[in-house]
């Protein structure tokens, strides 16, 4: 009889994601992850399958918490423009947290076709929510009416990525802060 898991699959998947996030996919070895995770070799195996099953778990989860996080956004103040704004705010605040999707993206681009699905069904998400906020933002003249609302996504999103991989480099929080003002002034 087998014995039942004596972890949180949960907690250990989100301990992953701290690993991957730090470290990439190529650079994250089973041993770190078994410590990481406080859970022994073959639980990890049994529970996961292995290295990339784990990997892709975690984007996953990663891309699900992320998205929401930045729908609520989005989401925020009577205005279209302040949810717009809340969104590019809340990135430059956690942009000195390695980013999962971006490491992602940079390191396998579109080579690994169940990533990818990942990456694209988070970010389809993403961008009908900009496009509609554009669109209301448009209607109440905070946005500029000719400016088409799915390259305002595009833009806005791709502004995502790039504040993050500022940050990453070591660009800092004024720094990034002016960045996602720019974008936002773009729009007007």
């Amino acid at each position: 009889m087998a014995r039942p898991k004596e972890f949180d699959e949960l907690a250990a998947l989100d301990a992953a994601i701290s690993v991957f996030r730090d470290k990439g996919y190529a650079a994250t070895s089973a041993t770190m992850l078994v410590e990481a995770l406080h859970i022994g070799r073959q639980s990890l195996y049994d529970t996961f399958g292995d290295k990339w099953r784990l990997y892709l778990e975690a984007v996953r989860r990663y891309a699900a918490q992320e998205t929401e996080a930045h729908l609520t956004a989005l989401k925020t103040g009577p205005q279209s423009m302040d949810g717009i704004d809340a969104l590019l705010a809340r990135v430059v605040a956690t942009a000195s947290e390695a980013c999962l999707g971006v490491g992602s993206i940079c390191e396998f681009g579109t080579s690994q076709p169940e990533l990818t699905t990942i990456h694209e069904a988070a970010g389809r998400r993403l961008h009908a929510a900009v496009i509609e906020r554009v669109r209301e933002a448009q209607s109440e003249g905070s946005i500029a009416g000719d400016i088409d609302p799915e390259q305002a996504a595009q833009f806005l999103t791709s502004n995502i990525a790039a504040i993050r991989l500022a940050a990453r480099a070591g660009v800092g929080g004024d720094n990034l802060l002016a960045l996602a003002r720019l974008a936002l002034r773009s729009l007007r």
